[in-house]
Protein backbone atom coordinates (compact mmCIF):
# COMPACT_ATOMS: atom_id res chain seq x y z
CA UNK A 1 0.00 0.00 0.00
CA UNK A 2 1.25 3.29 -0.63
CA UNK A 3 0.28 6.72 0.86
CA UNK A 4 0.37 10.16 -1.20
CA UNK A 5 1.35 13.46 1.01
CA UNK A 6 0.66 16.74 -0.71
CA UNK A 7 3.50 19.68 0.65
CA UNK A 8 2.05 23.25 -0.07
CA UNK A 9 1.85 24.42 -3.47
CA UNK A 10 3.45 20.80 -5.15
CA UNK A 11 2.60 17.72 -6.39
CA UNK A 12 1.27 14.81 -4.25
CA UNK A 13 4.76 12.41 -3.47
CA UNK A 14 4.06 8.78 -3.24
CA UNK A 15 5.63 6.90 -0.60
CA UNK A 16 5.44 3.34 -0.19
CA UNK A 17 3.79 1.79 2.44
CA UNK A 18 6.23 -0.30 5.13
CA UNK A 19 6.36 -3.89 4.32
CA UNK A 20 4.00 -6.21 6.63
CA UNK A 21 5.94 -8.01 9.28
CA UNK A 22 4.49 -11.04 11.69
CA UNK A 23 6.24 -12.65 14.47
CA UNK A 24 9.14 -11.07 16.75
CA UNK A 25 11.93 -10.82 14.26
CA UNK A 26 10.03 -9.04 11.58
CA UNK A 27 10.25 -11.28 8.55
CA UNK A 28 7.38 -13.02 6.89
CA UNK A 29 6.09 -16.00 8.47
CA UNK A 30 6.98 -19.18 6.62
CA UNK A 31 4.27 -21.87 6.27
CA UNK A 32 3.88 -25.46 5.96
CA UNK A 33 7.14 -26.48 7.52
CA UNK A 34 4.92 -29.40 9.06
CA UNK A 35 4.60 -30.66 5.62
CA UNK A 36 8.05 -31.99 5.28
CA UNK A 37 8.18 -33.72 8.34
CA UNK A 38 6.40 -36.79 6.86
CA UNK A 39 9.47 -36.91 4.26
CA UNK A 40 12.42 -36.36 6.80
CA UNK A 41 10.44 -39.56 8.93
CA UNK A 42 10.76 -41.63 5.55
CA UNK A 43 14.21 -40.74 5.09
CA UNK A 44 15.47 -40.97 8.94
CA UNK A 45 13.65 -44.89 8.73
CA UNK A 46 14.58 -45.75 5.29
CA UNK A 47 17.97 -44.41 4.36
CA UNK A 48 19.85 -43.50 7.76
CA UNK A 49 18.39 -46.57 9.50
CA UNK A 50 20.08 -48.80 6.98
CA UNK A 51 23.42 -47.10 6.99
CA UNK A 52 23.57 -47.13 10.70
CA UNK A 53 22.47 -50.91 10.43
CA UNK A 54 25.56 -51.79 8.60
CA UNK A 55 28.17 -50.67 10.51
CA UNK A 56 26.24 -52.38 13.38
CA UNK A 57 26.13 -55.94 12.09
CA UNK A 58 29.68 -55.05 10.80
CA UNK A 59 30.84 -55.42 14.59
CA UNK A 60 28.89 -58.50 14.98
CA UNK A 61 28.89 -62.50 14.29
CA UNK A 62 26.55 -63.34 13.01
CA UNK A 63 25.94 -66.46 10.57
CA UNK A 64 22.21 -66.67 9.40
CA UNK A 65 19.28 -64.97 9.91
CA UNK A 66 17.58 -66.88 12.76
CA UNK A 67 21.53 -67.81 14.41
CA UNK A 68 22.50 -66.26 17.62
CA UNK A 69 24.36 -62.99 17.41
CA UNK A 70 27.91 -62.34 19.09
CA UNK A 71 30.01 -59.45 19.31
CA UNK A 72 33.09 -59.58 16.88
CA UNK A 73 33.88 -56.56 17.53
CA UNK A 74 37.23 -56.36 14.59
CA UNK A 75 37.20 -59.79 14.16
CA UNK A 76 35.06 -59.13 10.62
CA UNK A 77 37.70 -56.48 9.60
CA UNK A 78 40.82 -58.90 10.01
CA UNK A 79 38.87 -61.55 8.06
CA UNK A 80 38.34 -59.60 5.64
CA UNK A 81 41.86 -57.93 4.66
CA UNK A 82 42.58 -61.51 5.39
CA UNK A 83 40.80 -63.11 2.47
CA UNK A 84 42.07 -63.35 -0.94
CA UNK A 85 38.70 -63.03 -2.15
CA UNK A 86 38.12 -59.67 -0.85
CA UNK A 87 41.15 -58.53 -2.95
CA UNK A 88 39.81 -60.01 -6.21
CA UNK A 89 37.05 -58.42 -5.49
CA UNK A 90 38.90 -55.17 -5.13
CA UNK A 91 41.17 -55.36 -8.37
CA UNK A 92 38.09 -56.26 -10.00
CA UNK A 93 35.80 -53.23 -9.20
CA UNK A 94 38.31 -50.87 -9.49
CA UNK A 95 38.90 -52.18 -13.37
CA UNK A 96 35.59 -52.31 -14.01
CA UNK A 97 35.00 -48.75 -12.93
CA UNK A 98 38.15 -47.69 -14.45
CA UNK A 99 37.05 -48.71 -17.47
CA UNK A 100 33.08 -49.11 -18.13
CA UNK A 101 32.81 -45.10 -16.17
CA UNK A 102 35.16 -43.04 -19.09
CA UNK A 103 33.81 -44.98 -22.07
CA UNK A 104 30.17 -44.71 -21.20
CA UNK A 105 30.61 -40.95 -20.12
CA UNK A 106 32.20 -39.77 -23.37
CA UNK A 107 30.43 -41.94 -25.50
CA UNK A 108 27.14 -41.08 -24.37
CA UNK A 109 27.96 -37.68 -23.99
CA UNK A 110 29.41 -37.98 -28.07
CA UNK A 111 26.04 -39.83 -28.94
CA UNK A 112 23.50 -37.03 -27.48
CA UNK A 113 25.45 -34.27 -28.82
CA UNK A 114 24.91 -35.87 -32.24
CA UNK A 115 21.14 -36.00 -31.46
CA UNK A 116 21.29 -32.96 -30.11
CA UNK A 117 22.19 -31.52 -33.69
CA UNK A 118 19.20 -32.71 -34.87
CA UNK A 119 19.75 -35.24 -38.19
CA UNK A 120 17.31 -36.90 -40.05
CA UNK A 121 15.49 -39.05 -37.53
CA UNK A 122 17.02 -38.22 -34.66
CA UNK A 123 13.60 -38.64 -32.40
CA UNK A 124 13.76 -42.25 -33.70
CA UNK A 125 17.15 -42.33 -32.93
CA UNK A 126 15.99 -41.24 -29.55
CA UNK A 127 13.91 -44.01 -28.90
CA UNK A 128 16.70 -46.62 -30.11
CA UNK A 129 19.36 -45.45 -27.12
CA UNK A 130 16.64 -45.70 -25.04
CA UNK A 131 15.31 -49.36 -25.74
CA UNK A 132 18.35 -50.50 -23.30
CA UNK A 133 16.91 -48.70 -20.26
CA UNK A 134 13.38 -49.92 -20.79
CA UNK A 135 14.67 -53.69 -20.70
CA UNK A 136 14.95 -55.99 -17.62
CA UNK A 137 17.83 -56.73 -16.10
CA UNK A 138 17.47 -60.81 -16.54
CA UNK A 139 16.74 -59.97 -20.28
CA UNK A 140 19.96 -58.09 -20.98
CA UNK A 141 21.81 -60.88 -19.10
CA UNK A 142 20.15 -63.67 -21.51
CA UNK A 143 20.79 -61.32 -24.73
CA UNK A 144 24.69 -61.94 -23.53
CA UNK A 145 24.26 -65.04 -22.47
CA UNK A 146 22.46 -66.53 -26.18
CA UNK A 147 25.50 -64.33 -27.77
CA UNK A 148 28.39 -65.31 -25.49
CA UNK A 149 27.84 -69.07 -24.89
CA UNK A 150 30.37 -71.54 -26.49
CA UNK A 151 27.92 -71.94 -29.36
CA UNK A 152 26.22 -68.64 -29.23
CA UNK A 153 26.25 -65.92 -32.05
CA UNK A 154 29.82 -64.48 -30.87
CA UNK A 155 31.49 -67.55 -31.51
CA UNK A 156 29.21 -68.19 -34.56
CA UNK A 157 29.98 -65.00 -36.39
CA UNK A 158 33.70 -65.96 -35.50
CA UNK A 159 33.71 -68.94 -37.59
CA UNK A 160 31.83 -67.87 -40.56
CA UNK A 161 34.28 -65.59 -40.91
CA UNK A 162 37.49 -67.72 -41.09
CA UNK A 163 38.35 -66.77 -37.69
CA UNK A 164 37.55 -69.62 -35.63
CA UNK A 165 40.86 -69.62 -33.95
CA UNK A 166 39.83 -66.94 -31.94
CA UNK A 167 36.56 -68.36 -30.45
CA UNK A 168 36.22 -69.03 -26.32
CA UNK A 169 33.95 -69.43 -23.94
CA UNK A 170 33.86 -65.65 -22.90
CA UNK A 171 31.89 -66.26 -19.53
CA UNK A 172 33.28 -68.92 -18.31
CA UNK A 173 37.14 -68.08 -18.55
CA UNK A 174 39.04 -66.26 -16.11
CA UNK A 175 40.20 -64.01 -18.90
CA UNK A 176 37.20 -62.36 -20.61
CA UNK A 177 34.49 -63.13 -17.83
CA UNK A 178 34.73 -59.51 -16.41
CA UNK A 179 35.45 -58.08 -19.85
CA UNK A 180 32.31 -59.61 -20.47
CA UNK A 181 30.88 -58.08 -17.81
CA UNK A 182 31.75 -54.46 -18.25
CA UNK A 183 30.03 -55.15 -21.95
CA UNK A 184 27.16 -55.29 -20.58
CA UNK A 185 27.39 -52.25 -18.07
CA UNK A 186 27.99 -50.07 -21.14
CA UNK A 187 25.61 -51.68 -23.27
CA UNK A 188 22.77 -51.49 -21.38
CA UNK A 189 23.88 -47.55 -19.67
CA UNK A 190 25.05 -46.04 -22.36
CA UNK A 191 21.99 -45.00 -24.37
CA UNK A 192 20.14 -44.09 -21.49
CA UNK A 193 23.12 -41.66 -20.19
CA UNK A 194 23.25 -40.14 -24.00
CA UNK A 195 19.26 -39.78 -24.01
CA UNK A 196 20.10 -37.78 -20.89
CA UNK A 197 23.01 -35.70 -22.40
CA UNK A 198 20.99 -34.74 -25.74
CA UNK A 199 17.83 -33.24 -23.41
CA UNK A 200 20.41 -30.64 -21.68
CA UNK A 201 22.29 -30.02 -24.36
CA UNK A 202 18.75 -29.17 -26.29
CA UNK A 203 18.80 -26.38 -23.77
CA UNK A 204 22.12 -24.53 -25.06
CA UNK A 205 21.42 -21.76 -26.91
CA UNK A 206 22.27 -21.93 -30.66
CA UNK A 207 23.71 -19.36 -31.22
CA UNK A 208 26.76 -20.64 -29.15
CA UNK A 209 27.33 -23.34 -31.56
CA UNK A 210 26.32 -21.07 -34.98
CA UNK A 211 29.19 -18.60 -33.16
CA UNK A 212 32.05 -21.09 -33.25
CA UNK A 213 31.51 -22.45 -36.27
CA UNK A 214 31.41 -19.13 -37.89
CA UNK A 215 34.58 -18.83 -36.21
CA UNK A 216 36.03 -21.50 -37.83
CA UNK A 217 35.89 -24.15 -35.26
CA UNK A 218 34.46 -27.93 -36.87
CA UNK A 219 32.02 -30.35 -34.47
CA UNK A 220 34.96 -31.75 -32.39
CA UNK A 221 35.66 -28.36 -30.99
CA UNK A 222 32.36 -26.87 -31.09
CA UNK A 223 31.47 -30.45 -28.59
CA UNK A 224 34.35 -30.44 -26.52
CA UNK A 225 35.35 -26.34 -26.19
CA UNK A 226 31.46 -24.88 -25.83
CA UNK A 227 29.27 -27.25 -25.44
CA UNK A 228 30.77 -29.03 -23.30
CA UNK A 229 32.12 -26.06 -20.69
CA UNK A 230 28.13 -25.59 -20.42
CA UNK A 231 26.91 -28.77 -19.30
CA UNK A 232 29.95 -29.55 -17.32
CA UNK A 233 28.03 -29.43 -14.25
CA UNK A 234 25.28 -31.99 -15.76
CA UNK A 235 28.09 -34.07 -16.64
CA UNK A 236 29.12 -34.42 -13.51
CA UNK A 237 25.79 -35.21 -11.83
CA UNK A 238 25.51 -38.13 -14.69
CA UNK A 239 29.02 -39.62 -13.47
CA UNK A 240 27.74 -39.70 -10.19
CA UNK A 241 24.87 -41.72 -10.61
CA UNK A 242 26.37 -44.14 -13.51
CA UNK A 243 29.45 -44.49 -10.66
CA UNK A 244 26.76 -45.59 -8.29
CA UNK A 245 24.73 -48.02 -10.47
CA UNK A 246 28.29 -49.82 -11.37
CA UNK A 247 29.59 -49.96 -7.95
CA UNK A 248 26.70 -50.77 -6.55
CA UNK A 249 24.39 -52.57 -9.27
CA UNK A 250 26.88 -54.56 -10.70
CA UNK A 251 25.79 -57.43 -8.59
CA UNK A 252 22.87 -58.79 -10.23
CA UNK A 253 25.21 -59.56 -13.58
CA UNK A 254 27.53 -61.43 -11.78
CA UNK A 255 24.60 -63.37 -10.50
CA UNK A 256 22.74 -63.66 -13.46
CA UNK A 257 25.89 -64.65 -15.76
CA UNK A 258 28.89 -65.93 -14.22
CA UNK A 259 28.25 -66.26 -10.57
CA UNK A 260 31.82 -64.57 -9.30
CA UNK A 261 33.70 -67.01 -11.66
CA UNK A 262 35.96 -68.86 -12.86
CA UNK A 263 36.71 -68.39 -9.30
CA UNK A 264 36.56 -65.26 -8.38
CA UNK A 265 38.00 -63.71 -11.48
CA UNK A 266 34.28 -61.93 -11.60
CA UNK A 267 33.44 -61.41 -8.01
CA UNK A 268 32.81 -57.66 -7.61
CA UNK A 269 32.74 -55.85 -4.22
CA UNK A 270 28.90 -55.99 -4.34
CA UNK A 271 28.29 -59.35 -5.49
CA UNK A 272 30.57 -60.29 -2.75
CA UNK A 273 28.13 -58.36 -0.32
CA UNK A 274 25.37 -60.73 -1.65
CA UNK A 275 27.27 -63.78 -1.87
CA UNK A 276 28.33 -63.71 1.95
CA UNK A 277 25.12 -62.20 3.37
CA UNK A 278 22.51 -64.92 1.08
CA UNK A 279 25.04 -68.10 -0.13
CA UNK A 280 27.42 -68.31 2.70
CA UNK A 281 25.19 -66.84 5.64
CA UNK A 282 28.08 -65.05 6.95
CA UNK A 283 26.21 -61.37 7.67
CA UNK A 284 28.91 -59.85 9.69
CA UNK A 285 31.22 -60.69 6.93
CA UNK A 286 28.47 -59.54 4.60
CA UNK A 287 28.34 -55.99 5.64
CA UNK A 288 32.26 -55.57 7.05
CA UNK A 289 32.32 -55.35 3.01
CA UNK A 290 29.38 -53.45 2.88
CA UNK A 291 30.82 -50.48 5.08
CA UNK A 292 33.97 -50.71 3.01
CA UNK A 293 31.73 -50.49 0.18
CA UNK A 294 29.70 -47.74 1.22
CA UNK A 295 33.09 -45.84 2.01
CA UNK A 296 34.84 -46.25 -1.47
CA UNK A 297 31.09 -44.55 -3.03
CA UNK A 298 31.56 -41.71 -0.69
CA UNK A 299 35.21 -41.06 -1.87
CA UNK A 300 34.36 -41.72 -5.37
CA UNK A 301 31.23 -39.59 -5.10
CA UNK A 302 33.63 -36.64 -3.47
CA UNK A 303 36.31 -37.19 -6.46
CA UNK A 304 34.10 -36.90 -9.12
CA UNK A 305 32.86 -33.54 -7.42
CA UNK A 306 36.17 -31.94 -7.37
CA UNK A 307 36.89 -33.54 -10.68
CA UNK A 308 34.30 -31.52 -12.22
CA UNK A 309 34.97 -28.72 -9.89
CA UNK A 310 30.83 -28.67 -8.59
CA UNK A 311 29.25 -25.85 -6.39
CA UNK A 312 26.58 -28.07 -5.30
Amino acid sequence: MTTLTSPPGGAAIRHPAPPVTTGRTGTPRQGGTILAVPALVWYAVFMIGPVIAIFVIAALHWPGMLQPVSFAGLGNVRAVLDDPVFWDAVRNTAVQLAVALPIMIVCAYMLGYYVAQKPPGHRVIRYLLFIPGLISTPAKAMVFYAALSPDGLANGALQSVGLGSLTDAWLASPSTALACLIALDVWSGIGFTAVLFAARLDSVPDDLGEAAQLDGAGHWRTMWRIHFPVIRDYVGVVTMLQFLWTLFGSAQHVLLLTQGGPGSSSTTLSFLVYQKAFIAADLGYSQTVGVILFLAGLVGLLAIRRAFRQNY
